[in-house]
């Protein structure tokens, strides 16, 4: 595809709005839920990479001739959605989500980036590099869960609700915007298999993320 076709249109769109929303829940959890200073900061770094990321995205599509406003619109409402039933509840939950939740939608987003053209690849790469992130919320969980082992589960039942959310979401973003399930299963995006491949790929690095967390991914 195109740099300008509508797939590649709705890929850096739903990405950009992604990644404006996190810089905004991640400011929010750093000033409401970070239990030190030094935490806030670090946060706060965080959703600033973010914020730099949304920028990226958003000259791309200006540079491309596409309002990034009307790019973005079509996705408005299912990532605040997203946002607004995983609200993190603790410093922990929002750890677990910066990097889970996050996670799990930038595999969403890289899968959909193998069928663009290298340069947006490329980009895509770019803004969902997240070695910072995962970093601090790794080395933070799992000093709180060893502080603290009762943490284990109810952490681990936060992170499945969570992705159970986010791929939810996915399935209605591919449903309603079909260049956008082009990018993700090919022309023949009525292939069902291909579907639960796309999918069993997602929760296997899901798993993964929960292994690094020190928490069980579960059923």
């Amino acid at each position: 595809m195109t740099d300008s076709s509508p797939g590649i249109v709705d890929l850096l769109g739903v990405l950009a709005y992604a990644e404006l929303a996190a810089f905004l829940r991640l400011a929010e959890d750093a000033a409401l839920l970070a239990p030190t200073l030094n935490d806030r900061a670090a946060l706060g770094d965080v959703a600033a990479t973010e914020y730099g990321h949304f920028r990226v995205l958003r000259d791309r599509l200006a540079s491309l001739g596409v309002d990034p406003e009307e790019a973005m619109a079509p996705f408005v409402d299912a990532i605040d959605a997203w946002h607004a039933q995983t609200k993190p509840r603790d410093w922990q939950e929002a750890l677990v989500k910066a990097y889970v939740g996050t996670g799990i939608a930038g595999d969403f987003y890289r899968v959909a980036a193998r069928r663009a053209e290298p340069a947006i690849r490329g980009l895509v790469d770019e803004v969902l590099a997240d070695e910072s992130r995962s970093e601090f919320a790794v080395d933070r969980v799992r000093a709180a869960i060893d502080a603290d082992p009762r943490l284990c589960g109810r952490l681990a039942l936060w992170a499945r609700r969570m992705v159970g959310e986010a791929l939810s979401q996915g399935q209605r973003l591919a449903a309603a915007r079909p260049e956008l399930a082009a990018l993700l299963v090919g022309e023949e995006g009525e292939d069902q298999a291909e579907v639960a491949r796309l999918f069993a790929s997602l929760t296997e690095e899901h798993g993964k993320r929960m292994a690094a967390l020190g928490l069980t991914p579960g059923p």
